[in-house]
């Protein structure tokens, strides 16, 4: 036989497979890892998908919390899993900063998974204290660009999704102001409130009661979109950062080499669970919103997140650890 003739032969019967798996899919209870203790948000909303999944394949899809190490722990018992759909992950941006906020990760964010869909996006939102005199975020810009270094602002810690949203800004925005760290994001929030700190970026759930009460101004948010909880408060690419988006957001992934028919079964699952009401209505809560996005283009998006969190942490000078 013709060694191209049995080639064909054996991709195409390898193909057939791949397509009988995706279309039995599944037969058995389903494994869900979320690389961060419970309580959490992204545990939140891995469960409530989960819950949505479980009924939609009537078998048990089981939320396993392995928490350590900003969420590599988990993510590599993920990429030892065989890629046969009963090993999914949930897990948040932490994913594609890690690349280049530590030195050595136990596998290749890029190559090592199989991004499967995002599961919401959460913004962070540009706040300030009352006393600071500017009102908007061109304001913001000016004053920062009259006095270089004058302004701080705050974050829960070096390489979280708040502190990088302030440097990609400070990049942008072409500022210099100065990033304190805390130990987390109820004591810089305290700071914060109580005018130790200017302003910082935090998620909307976190401050938006403090919004509403005049403890804080809204300037912007960090989505790309308005946030429908906070209609009146611009984006910060509306006002005038063109281009500036930086979310927290989560997704799932499967182990390497999922077939390409499997990857785009659990897919199309996922985007209708997240069609639901019932996940609409939770995500609502937490001014979560759920982005329509095909598989591949979830794979390209992710790609993208890690050059450009890459970038932010080179331009701050954030050291590997």
């Amino acid at each position: 036989m013709n060694p191209l003739f049995r080639a064909a032969l054996v991709a195409a019967g390898m193909a057939a497979a791949a397509m009988v798996q995706a279309q039995n899919f599944p037969s058995q209870s389903v494994r869900m890892i979320v690389p961060f203790p419970p309580g959490g948000t992204t545990d939140i909303l891995a469960r409530d998908v989960a819950a949505q999944l479980s009924t939609r394949w009537n078998v048990a899809v089981v939320v396993d919390n392995k928490g350590g190490a900003s969420g590599t722990i988990g993510s590599e018992q993920l990429v030892r899993s065989a890629p046969d759909g009963y090993t999914l992950m949930v897990t948040a941006t932490h994913h594609v900063i890690n690349p280049s906020l530590m030195k050595k990760l136990p596998y290749d964010t890029k190559r090592d998974f199989t991004p499967i869909a995002q599961i919401a996006l959460v913004p962070n939102v540009l706040v300030v204290h009352p006393s600071v005199p500017a009102k908007s975020v061109a304001e913001l810009i000016q004053l920062a660009k009259a006095k270089p270094g004058s302004l701080s602002f705050g974050s829960a810690g070096i390489g979280g999704a708040n502190h990088l949203s302030g440097e990609l800004f400070k990049a942008m925005a072409n500022v210099d102001m100065v990033h304190i760290p805390y130990k987390g994001a109820a004591p810089s929030l305290n700071d914060l409130l109580g005018g130790q700190i200017p302003m910082m970026f935090d998620s909307v759930p976190g401050v938006i009661q403090h919004i509403r009460d005049g403890r804080l101004r809204a300037l912007g948010v960090t989505s790309i979109r308005r946030v429908p909880s906070l209609p009146n408060v611009p984006t910060i690419d509306e006002a005038g950062v063109k281009g500036f988006e930086a979310t927290a957001w989560f997704g799932m992934y499967a182990p390497p080499n999922m077939s390409p028919a499997l990857a785009a079964r659990i897919a199309g699952d996922v985007a209708e669970v997240l069609k639901s009401p019932a996940i609409q209505d939770r995500f609502e809560k937490f001014s979560a919103v759920s982005t329509p996005m095909t598989q591949p283009q979830f794979v390209d998006f992710v790609n993208k997140e890690i050059d450009k969190w890459a970038d932010v942490v080179k331009r701050a000078k954030i050291e590997a650890q």
